[in-house]
């Protein structure tokens, strides 16, 4: 009676751990998911109603403080709803200087999707999963922005937060992995 009363106990702790344990082990599940995907070669416009022949590629443009433009600068009324172009998790809300108000989310392979200069945010938390075509974000101008025409800026970043450019990606026009080595 009391072995079957020990292994009644053990399986209800079990159990219970299993329960409480249970989301965390499958944010973890979605992580290592997420990193062992290959980064898509193309990706959605990330602002609603924009279309890829009116994307102009903003890379490598001069800007304040002897920096280069690290992405896309997609302009839109403000408060044009903002789109998630990868699945993946919301990695950062917040502001900074030079962003303004900003969302990352990490995606496919590790890379990072920065939307920055918004106006405002949606219903969003870090930890939150998203997929492509979700709301992220609302045109803004916030950060080193304020006072020019309402814009999202639009970042992509691998592992290690090397830079790389968003526009061939959003257009089509990205060359293949073997192109690029």
């Amino acid at each position: 009676m009391r072995r079957a009363l020990s292994l009644l106990i053990t399986l209800a702790v079990l159990a219970a751990l299993g329960y409480f344990l249970y989301p965390y082990l499958q944010v973890a599940y979605r992580y290592m998911q997420l990193m062992s995907e290959e980064m898509p070669e193309s990706l959605p416009v990330p602002v609603r109603g924009v279309s890829q022949r009116s994307l102009v590629d903003t890379w490598g443009g001069a800007r304040s403080e002897g920096r280069r433009h690290e992405g896309i600068d997609i302009f839109a009324p403000r408060n044009t709803e903002i789109l998630s172009t990868t699945r993946g998790v919301v990695e950062r809300i917040g502001e900074n200087r030079l962003g303004g108000r900003t969302v990352t989310i990490l995606g496919p392979g590790g890379h990072h999707h920065y939307y920055a200069h918004l106006e405002r945010y949606p219903d969003l938390e870090v930890g939150d999963w998203v997929e492509p075509g979700d709301v992220v974000g609302y045109v803004g101008d916030s950060g080193n922005a304020r006072g020019t025409p309402p814009h999202l800026h639009y970042g992509i970043y691998r592992p290690g937060w090397e830079a790389i450019n968003p526009y061939p990606l959003l257009t089509g026009r990205a060359p293949s992995v073997s192109e690029e080595r």
